[in-house]
């Protein structure tokens, strides 16, 4: 009966949607230049290059960052990952301008060595990176996002507009090289050491596809009605 027909129809929609969006992980854990040593004081990038391939789906709906490190002087580091022409900064000198705009608090950023179980995501349950408060950061934030040099005065560092990992690389085809770019932007707090990094990808079909295939589906379904129909009307005769 039609009831019947409309719960199906809504099942076999929503299936498709659901499905329509896959989740890629990516863990990079050796291989890395200077054995994962980011020199300090060096504004030259230590950098690490991962060609992402085999992603069957076209368009990236999110990436979020996974990352491990020992050592060193939070505060001191500026962070990017790049990916075809774009790049979206993870880490600018955690906590530099935190507190008022004329004095700001942490002149030097946090003080921590490190960062365990790190997650830089859109919407991480933890808020700004920026502002995580010092020790070694752990747990989901949101990415720095202020494209602004690291060398900037405080209150401009801390006060620039964010971007994200869905402006920066949403829509785009997830296949191809990734790099995970580190700097320590001033001497004498240690060296930090990439343990080890990961990338996570949710990439969908192109919109044209998605639309080509519900409309499929929403074609089997009509086809599927009518058939219902013509069993019914022959039912009752």
């Amino acid at each position: 009966n039609m009831k019947t027909f409309t719960l199906f129809a809504g099942l076999c929609l929503g299936t498709a949607l659901s499905a329509s969006a896959t989740l890629y992980q990516f863990d990079y854990t050796s291989d890395f230049e200077n054995s994962g040593n980011i020199p300090d004081g060096n504004v030259s990038p230590w950098s690490d290059t991962r060609t992402v391939s085999g992603i069957t789906e076209s368009s990236i709906s999110s990436v979020s960052v996974r990352l491990n490190m020992t050592g060193g002087y939070n505060g001191d580091l500026y962070a990017y990952l790049s990916y075809n022409n774009n790049r979206l900064v993870l880490l600018n000198r955690v906590g530099v301008g935190v507190g008022t705009d004329s004095e700001p608090t942490f002149t030097f950023g946090y003080a921590g060595e490190g960062f365990t179980g790190l997650v830089l995501q859109d919407g991480g349950a933890k808020g700004d990176i920026h502002t995580y408060g010092g020790g070694v950061g752990t747990g989901a934030y949101s990415a720095d996002g202020r494209d602004v040099s690291p060398l900037a005065s405080p209150a401009t560092l801390y006060g620039t507009s964010r971007a994200t990992f869905a402006t920066t690389f949403g829509g785009m085809n997830p296949n191809g090289a990734w790099t995970l770019v580190f700097a320590d932007m001033s001497a004498g707090g240690g060296q930090s050491h990439i343990v080890d990094w990961g990338l996570d990808i949710t990439a969908v079909p192109e919109p044209v596809n998605i639309a080509l295939g519900i409309f499929g589906g929403l074609w089997g379904v009509i086809r599927l009605a009518r058939l219902l129909r013509r069993h019914e009307a022959s039912r009752s005769q």
